[in-house]
């Protein structure tokens, strides 16, 4: 239900005009507007202005049709033409309360709802670990902003499928399965330290430095030089005949293999869930659909697209000929290997037909924009994303930026490597901890703890998601656990503050005090409060996160000037008392939900 009077006011006009000059108005754009002076009322509409030279009449004449045919009593005062046109609205005193009224209903209704059965279907594919390789800083935004879209798009109504696609399968697992077996390392003995080593050296023994062979050979370099090199290229050739055949036996699902295979997804997947578990993710076990998943579907998936003559042989290879696209997708190699493509073709096909998700969303990194858009086009050229009815599924991918250091490069450690995300949020967990300290040293140890936790988290998190998605940003640590400002740490301390005002309200007070909106602080408020649901629901269809972090961030800033203009415990009535420490709740309410969607948690004492 549309709460906030501008979308209310807007759906009522647009029915309006319809009714007055017909359906082909209906996609007129109401522009109902918060008024410029109060003086005039609270909103304006100046669309008769344009709508006059659609109609062929005088603006104020249009105006008045509009009015003549508006549903404004439960809403609105008497409106009034001014000018050459305008449209000013004034709304009824009651209508504030009884739609704040709704709000709180509507909020803590939604809360703790599940979405029905038929809701709608979304799949959100997220994280995307690799298998035998520690997360790093690269992850963090797929995992931050996935999971907070998650939230969100339950939020409304959705029923959402998250997917983390793990990278599981392929040459890559068997050469490190096949080094470690040759070396007869205990793979009980390993953890991802040492195992990401292992795969760094696997990786190392597999590559063939033909080139540096062909250099000795050619400047003659002489026999023990040309030997060395020699050896080197003949040495990697054995060892990647060595993980193709390790290949072929875990494909097979050879039993040592296969234990070997489950047991490096294990010690992954272990240190992965603590990194989830840091970061409050809502990804859980059940929800890993890695590429081993797909495996048995690569085959059909390119034998259904060459016998529907979509994708055709090219030098050996299987491709998929994108018009407009001067380099086809290749879904097949020329020595029968599959691609990314393949398996991200097998996952629309599976998440659409089989999981029947309406909307498929992927939160992956912006340089793969262009392979997601052959991915969705060859999807659908061959119809995969129809679903029974007979619409077509919404694939969509979400791009977002780099995460920086301050010096606008991609971050990375001094040596030149990724970042791993353990070591960057338990960073951010000392950094929270030693300002909670200075700022709040009488707070128990165990209690600063979990304000370091949440602070640090959040502070991370909220830079992140504040971001417009395809910008990059730089990770500054002063400005991201700034208690002021735009900032995750700012937000919680608010929310602190507002939960106070209840602790030290007196218990006389009544919780269902009506609503009394009469100050200009007061009111203003009240409208930043109603603009909650319809942020929700822009979220939902824009996917874009930071647009919930502004909203918070103004309703926080709104309630700062209602609570240093208007007295909350010492209002010069019990009445008006009562009514702003509802209003003060209902706030904290929405600042706890909000935050608790992008992820954030709230606290009692900072």
């Amino acid at each position: 239900m549309d709460i906030d009077p501008i979308e209310l006011l807007g759906r009522r006009f647009v029915e309006a005009i319809v009714a007055a000059f017909g359906d082909e108005f209906a996609d007129t754009d109401p522009l109902v507007r918060s008024a410029q002076n109060p003086q005039f009322g609270d909103f304006q509409s100046n669309v008769a202005m344009g709508l006059a030279k659609r109609v062929g009449r005088p603006p104020r004449e249009v105006a008045k049709a509009i009015l003549d045919h508006a549903r404004l009593d439960d809403l609105c005062e008497q409106p009034e033409i001014a000018g050459p046109g305008f449209v000013n609205l004034r709304l009824r005193g009651d209508a504030l309360p009884r739609l704040l009224t709704q709000l709180e209903h509507d909020l803590t209704r939604a809360s703790s709802a599940t979405p029905p059965a038929d809701a709608p279907r979304v799949v959100v594919d997220l994280v995307g670990v690799n298998i035998a390789k520690q997360m790093h800083v690269g992850h963090l935004r797929s995992s931050i902003i996935g999971d907070s879209l998650c939230r969100v798009l339950s939020r409304v109504g959705d029923r959402v499928i998250p997917q983390n696609h793990l990278g599981d399968w392929g040459l890559q697992i068997a050469m490190v399965i096949a080094s470690l077996r040759r070396r007869h390392v205990d793979l009980d003995s390993l953890d991802l330290d040492a195992l990401e080593a292992a795969y760094r050296d696997a990786n190392l023994e597999c590559k063939a430095d033909r080139q540096a062979l062909e250099t000795a050979r050619r400047i003659s370099a002489g026999a023990h030089r040309i030997a060395e090199w020699e050896a080197q290229v003949s040495g990697a050739e054995q060892r990647l005949e060595e993980a193709k055949s390790t290949l072929v036996r875990l494909q097979r699902g050879d039993a040592e293999i296969v234990a070997a295979w489950e047991k490096i997804t294990a010690i992954t997947l272990a240190a992965c869930y603590e990194i989830y578990d840091l970061l409050d993710l809502t990804v859980t076990q059940e929800h890993n659909r890695g590429e081993s998943f797909y495996r048995e579907r690569l085959g059909p998936v390119v034998e259904e697209f060459i016998s529907s003559g979509i994708a055709k042989e090219s030098q050996g290879a299987i491709v998929v000929e994108i018009e407009g696209d001067e380099t086809p997708l290749l879904i097949r190699k020329s020595d029968g290997g599959f691609l990314y493509a393949t398996t991200d073709l097998a996952a629309i096909r599976y998440r659409v037909q089989e999981l029947g998700a309406q909307r498929v969303i992927y939160v992956v990194d912006a340089r793969q924009r262009d392979h997601f858009r052959k991915v969705f086009e060859a999807v659908r050229m061959i119809g995969w994303d129809r679903l029974p009815d007979g619409s077509r599924a919404e694939l969509r991918h979400v791009p977002f930026g780099a995460v920086c250091g301050e010096d606008g490069k991609p971050l990375k450690t001094r040596s030149g490597d990724n970042v791993k995300l353990k070591d960057l949020l338990l960073e951010a967990i000392q950094r929270a901890g030693a300002i909670v300290r200075e700022k709040n040293p009488e707070l128990p140890a165990g209690e600063q703890q979990q304000v370091a936790r949440a602070v640090g988290i959040g502070s991370v998190k909220y830079a992140d998601l504040s971001t417009q998605l395809q910008k990059d940003y730089v990770f500054a640590w002063d400005r991201m656990l700034a208690f002021e400002g735009n900032t995750g740490a700012y937000l919680q301390n608010q929310y602190v503050r507002i939960r106070s005002i209840g602790r030290k309200a007196p218990d006389d007070v009544r919780s269902d005090a009506a609503f009394l909106i009469a100050a200009a602080e007061e009111k203003a408020l009240a409208l930043a409060l109603l603009r909650y649901p319809g942020t929700l629901a822009n979220v939902a269809q824009t996917l874009e996160p930071h647009r919930l972090c502004q909203y918070l961030y103004d309703l926080a800033g709104a309630f700062s000037v209602f609570y240093t203009q208007c007295p909350v415990l010492k209002a010069e009535t019990k009445e008006r008392r009562d009514a702003r420490i509802r209003l003060a709740r209902l706030t904290e309410s929405i600042l706890a939900d909000g935050l608790g969607l992008l992820g954030i948690r709230t606290l009692e004492r900072m």
